[in-house]
């Protein structure tokens, strides 16, 4: 049983593996859009190019969530999760409700 108003690890876990599986489709896209042009009209491509840099912009922060939940997804695995990497101390629920894949408890990530 959980205190009233913490949220169980597995409760985040399944979150954490929700977010994953939509920003792997979320990248899947971006890299089918970004293959898909083929335009030979120099105006349409300069768009089409201009919107490249945000696909990948977008993609690249993809990526960077991407690995941020899979490192929190073996510390739950390995039972470290909720807890600072730095300092041990426990991760508030506030921080872990705004943050879940956060490896810093508030002091640390300052």
């Amino acid at each position: 049983m959980t205190p009233a108003g913490k949220i169980p690890v597995e409760a985040r876990k399944t979150t954490l593996q929700l977010r994953l599986a939509d920003l792997k489709a979320r990248i899947a896209a971006i890299e089918a859009e970004l293959e898909s042009h083929t335009s030979r009209d120099w105006d349409e491509l300069a768009q089409e190019r201009e919107g490249d840099e945000v696909l990948e912009a977008s993609g690249s922060s993809a990526k960077s969530e991407i690995r941020r939940i899979e490192a929190a997804l073996s510390r739950i695995d390995e039972g470290e999760y909720g807890y600072c990497v730095h300092c041990g101390a426990e991760i508030g629920d506030d921080r872990l409700d705004a943050l879940p894949f956060t490896p810093f408890c508030r002091a640390c990530a300052h």
